[in-house]
């Protein structure tokens, strides 16, 4: 396993990350499985794992924190908070007020007094940087996180809150979290150049496109969409933009073959070249997942395989813009095109 520094703060953090949002009953994963899954991904040199409050509400933090019981200083923790926890007003955002109230509960939830790196999960436009940034800022003095970061920021946003903490005089965000691979190469245009302008560590959710690199999905196979957490619309071909997909899938199996490596280390080797790119989020749901990610660990693409890939994706392109959950609220939200 390689290791790479997560932007300026110094952790020494694996290449391949381990991402926890199978963990419980989105994937379908009992403490067993997820103990053998943690167990297997330290034993192969992973040293960060990734959760979030809102992942089997809650109950992903909960086997996390059980299975890392005995290995809490080998392990990078990172948890997210800002999206909508159960029912209620107030229980969501990057307030103060919440921020604190749902730290405890990660803290709790997965036994722990502190974790290495706490993330807002989305953009809050309810709550100004200042305010967010000095309520981490406060955090990290009281010990309860060590660093603190985003998650699917627009770039515009992280240049601000980075303008926000230089002229406020508190502690800045020191990663971002973003989606990205070959399928969807948006980032490339503005935030991973800006996160390599500030010095940010970058930790890229689904590499493998929600399943779509996996080597599962291809044109002569069907598709099991009944596993919670499936969205049946992202592989239904009737849809152009899934025919795109399916076209630039199949290309991509070929050039893997040619180049002898499997699709997973295809996709794996495509972010993790990004000299932007710090670690690379993995979700396995089962260890034959798990086996099938490890193996890209060590995987380094050439410069004509690279090549070969922007013919068939073109840098900076997503092929489903729709689903990077990164659109400015403005534009979901007509109340706020209709401001008066």
């Amino acid at each position: 396993m390689q290791y790479r520094t997560l932007g300026h703060t110094g952790i020494q953090a694996s290449r391949l990350a381990l991402g926890a949002m199978n963990f419980g009953r989105v994937g379908g994963t009992t403490q067993a499985e997820v103990d053998a899954i943690v167990g297997a991904a330290l034993d192969a040199g992973i040293n960060v794992v990734d959760t979030a409050d809102v992942y089997s509400g809650g109950e992903s933090e909960e086997l996390l924190g059980k299975a890392l019981a005995d290995r809490r200083d080998d392990v990078v923790i990172a948890t997210k908070a800002g999206l909508q926890v159960g029912d209620g007003v107030g229980k969501r955002g990057a307030s103060r007020r919440w921020l604190t109230t749902a730290l405890d509960a990660s803290l709790h939830r997965l036994g722990v007094d502190h974790v290495d790196l706490f993330q807002i999960h989305r953009w809050d436009p309810a709550t100004s940087d200042e305010e967010t940034l000095a309520a981490l800022s406060d955090l990290q003095q009281a010990g309860k996180i060590r660093h603190f970061g985003t998650s699917t920021y627009p770039a515009y946003r992280l240049v601000q809150a980075q303008w926000a903490a230089a002229t406020a005089g508190v502690r800045r965000f020191t990663t971002e979290q973003p989606s990205y691979s070959i399928l969807q190469r948006g980032v490339e245009r503005d935030v991973l150049p800006v996160a390599q302008d500030y010095g940010l560590g970058v930790l890229v959710w689904s590499p493998l496109a929600s399943g779509w690199l996996s080597g599962a999905v291809r044109r002569d196979r069907e598709v099991n969409t009944n596993r919670a957490g499936f969205l049946p619309q992202r592989f239904d071909l009737a849809l152009p933009v899934n025919r795109s997909r399916m076209e630039a899938v199949e290309r991509l199996v070929e050039l893997a073959e040619q180049a002898g490596l499997t699709l997973i280390q295809l996709a794996l080797g495509f972010v993790t070249t990004h000299p932007g790119v710090t670690s690379a989020l993995i979700g396995p749901r089962t260890l034959d997942h798990l086996t099938s990610q490890l193996a890209a660990a060590e995987t380094e693409l050439t410069s004509d395989v690279l090549d070969a890939i922007d013919e068939i994706v073109a840098p900076g392109t997503d092929l489903a813009a729709h689903e990077k959950n990164d659109a400015p609220p403005a534009l979901l939200d007509a109340a706020l095109r209709r401001r008066h």
